[in-house]
């Protein structure tokens, strides 16, 4: 599977944190849209996660949005994204469905088995526009890059953008 810019993602169709099966393309609901791919409540990726939750009333107001992906049981994840304070989409992959598929295992954790750590900035049509991976944590996407990310894809589908020439 091609997971490089200008590339579709496929429309992951995984339960949430509630349980309810969602699509990608549901959680998107036409807005642009990061995905994170994480190896769970391991500390690494709390204190990732917990940027993203800085970020995320920004996120809102600017009709963008924030889903993470991992392996996480569904007895796990209300309570990490509870205590993270997410307000975003997280999930659950558990039954590793996706993740050879994609491409995303970290070959380091023969135990648990998770999702190698990355970001995916995508239009609303799941179109990818940038790929981060974070497997060293200096790989990762910056808040400020996920920001330049969100913002190149809203000029590019917002029709309001542009100031009409006078």
């Amino acid at each position: 599977m091609d997971l490089s810019p200008g590339e579709r993602f496929p429309d992951l169709d995984l339960p949430d944190h509630t349980g309810r099966s969602r699509r990608l393309s549901e959680l998107a609901g036409g807005d642009p849209l990061v995905l994170i791919t994480s190896r769970g409540w391991v500390s690494q990726g709390a204190t990732y996660l917990g940027e993203l939750v800085r970020i995320q009333d920004e996120f809102e107001v600017a009709y963008t949005r924030i889903v993470v992906i991992s392996v996480d049981q569904l007895e796990v994840q209300p309570a990490f994204r509870a205590g993270l304070g997410a307000r975003f989409a997280f999930l659950s992959d558990a039954e590793r469905r996706w993740i050879e598929s994609l491409g995303l295992v970290e070959v380091t954790d023969t135990l648990h088995h998770p999702y190698r750590p990355a970001a995916f900035t995508l239009s609303p049509d799941l179109t990818i526009h940038g790929v981060y991976n974070g497997y060293w944590y200096w790989g990762r996407a910056t808040m400020e890059e996920l920001r330049r990310d969100m913002r190149s894809i809203s000029r590019a589908i917002r029709d309001e953008w542009e100031v009409p020439a006078a």
